[in-house]
C-alpha cells in the first residue's frame, strides 16, 4: 500500500495585497468619499479648493 503523501499548509504572508485587506481598504475609502461629499454639501463649497 502506498501512503498518500503529505501535503504542506500554505501560509499567508504577512504582508502585501489580500482579499480581506483589499476589501476593507476599499469600504474605508468609500466611507471617506461619502464623508467628503456630505461636509461639502454642508459647507456649501469645495473642501479642496485653496484660493
Amino acid at each position: 500500500m502506498l501512503e498518500p503523501t503529505l501535503v504542506p499548509k500554505r501560509r499567508l504572508p504577512r504582508f502585501g495585497f489580500h482579499t480581506h485587506t483589499e476589501r476593507l481598504n476599499g469600504r474605508w475609502a468609500m466611507l471617506g468619499f461619502i464623508a467628503l461629499v456630505a461636509v461639502e454639501r454642508w459647507l456649501g463649497h469645495g473642501l479642496l479648493i485653496w484660493s
